[in-house]
C-alpha cells in the first residue's frame, strides 16, 4: 500500500487485492449469503453474468481496509463508511482501491475513494471517516 500509515490531508493511498477463486465460498460461509450467483459459475452465467461474482460487501470490506491502513492500521478507528456500488467483481482479477484524504486532524481523517477491477468500476463515491 502506498501512502500507508496516517496519511495527511491531500495525501493518497492505494491497496491492491486479488481474490482467489475460492474466496466467494469462504465469504458465503462467513456472511451466510449463499446466493448461487456467488458460488455457482454455471448458474451465474445462466443469469447473464460472466462468472460467479464477489459479494459486494466483500468489496466494501477491502475499501474499508485501505482506509484503515491509511489511518494507521487499527480497525477500531473506522467510524463511518459509505459507498455507491457501480459494478460487480469477479474472483482471480486484481481489485484496486484508490483514495485521497480530504480532511485530517489529530482526531482522524475523512477520505474519498473508489475501487476498480481491470478498468471496470466497482465502487464510486466512497467516503469514510475515522477517529483516533
Amino acid at each position: 500500500m502506498t501512502g500507508s500509515g496516517h496519511v495527511k490531508r491531500g495525501g493518497t493511498f492505494e491497496l491492491t487485492v486479488t481474490p482467489d477463486r475460492y474466496l466467494p465460498h469462504r465469504y458465503a460461509g462467513a456472511s451466510e449469503d449463499f446466493n448461487p450467483i456467488h458460488l455457482d459459475e454455471e448458474y451465474a452465467r445462466g443469469v447473464g453474468l460472466p462468472s460467479n461474482i464477489l459479494h459486494g460487501l466483500y468489496t466494501m470490506g477491502i475499501a474499508a481496509r485501505a482506509v484503515m491502513t491509511a489511518a494507521g492500521g487499527d480497525p477500531r478507528v473506522l467510524r463511518r463508511i459509505a459507498v455507491q456500488f457501480r459494478g460487480f467483481g469477479v474472483p482471480e482479477e486484481e481489485i484496486v482501491v484508490r483514495g485521497s484524504v480530504r480532511a485530517a486532524d489529530g482526531a482522524g481523517i475523512v477520505a474519498d475513494f473508489a475501487a476498480d477491477q481491470n478498468g471496470r468500476p466497482l465502487i464510486r463515491g466512497g467516503e469514510a471517516v475515522t477517529r483516533s
